[in-house]
């Protein structure tokens, strides 16, 4: 049921009917709701394509881009959220329906008109990820201390981790822990600055890819090694052990031996190997007895 505020003529809160009025931004809204029963024509299937492609990206990143499309916003009756996907829908979705993608370099997620980052970059150090930047010598005071905003964002694992308050541009670095579960994975980064008093932020430059798919070796866990295929890359051939020697009495100085026979015998198992069975006969002064190698 809808309520109204500030009598007939004003705006009015909830739900009526097929109509829903709300605040945004200090102005009263009222829109419809309802599914179209009309088919999707092919603008409109492009359009809600690209819409999800986008939505799935800036959704797990919501907190990122609150405070990098909040000075953009401010003053109007748009959303932080509605700008980002408006910008990035135009200009970070490559490709024709159905096989449009995020191209991720060419996101945006804060805008401003603070300096940006210059010539960043990231490298893998273990389980954390470090930022780097130029810090040009004839950079002015006033930005010196301006923070760094980063963000990592894996897009298989649809995971992310992120800082909004960085270090100082004049470090010139800043070393994010991550998951060591992600470390091998493909992940995408983004740097921001932002003034120390949060009234100024800059546009979002995207600072690399890292595409690892070498195994992290953690201390003091075992690394498992396991077979390789036959006939792939680094198979060795399994070495065949040498058959025991059996030794055989001399019978030179042994005139009590009188019969020495060996038999092979082959037999079978879950290895398929065989060995040889060594049968002889020693005679003794009470009874001659067999006995096998």
């Amino acid at each position: 049921m809808g309520s109204l505020k500030n009598g007939l003529f004003g705006g009015f809160h909830g739900r009526v009917g097929n109509l829903v009025g709300y605040e945004l931004n200090g102005k009263n809204v009222i829109r419809t709701i309802g599914h179209s029963t009309k088919p999707l024509s092919p603008a409109r299937k492009i359009n809600c394509n690209r819409m999800t492609i986008v939505n799935e990206f800036l959704r797990p990143i919501n907190t990122f881009i609150k405070l990098g499309f909040k000075l953009k916003v401010l003053g109007t009756d748009r959303n932080y959220y509605n700008e980002a996907v408006s910008y990035n829908k135009k200009h970070a979705v490559t490709g024709e329906y159905p096989n449009a993608f995020m191209d991720y370099p060419k996101a945006m997620l804060s805008m401003g008109t603070l300096l940006k980052a210059e010539k960043p970059q990231i490298q893998l150090m273990g389980t954390a990820i470090e930022f780097s930047w130029d810090v040009p010598a004839d950079l002015p005071w006033r930005n010196r201390n301006d923070r760094a905003m980063l963000l990592l964002y894996w897009p298989d694992q649809n995971q992310q981790t992120h800082c909004l308050s960085g270090s100082h541009r004049i470090d010139g670095k800043h070393r994010l822990e991550i998951d060591p579960s992600l470390a091998n994975e493909r992940v995408e980064a983004y740097i921001s600055f932002i003034s120390d008093d949060a009234s100024e932020i800059s546009d979002s430059v995207y600072a690399g890819s890292l595409e690892q798919k070498n195994e992290l070796e953690l201390p003091g866990v075992a690394q498992t090694e396991f077979p390789k295929k036959e006939g792939g890359a680094g198979y060795k051939e399994p070495q065949q052990k040498s058959p025991v020697n059996a030794q055989i009495p001399d019978t030179t100085d042994h005139p009590q031996i009188f019969n020495t026979s060996i038999n092979h015998q082959s037999s079978s198992s879950w290895y398929n190997s065989s060995k040889k069975q060594i049968n002889y006969m020693i005679a003794t002064s009470n009874s001659p007895y067999q006995k096998s190698l």
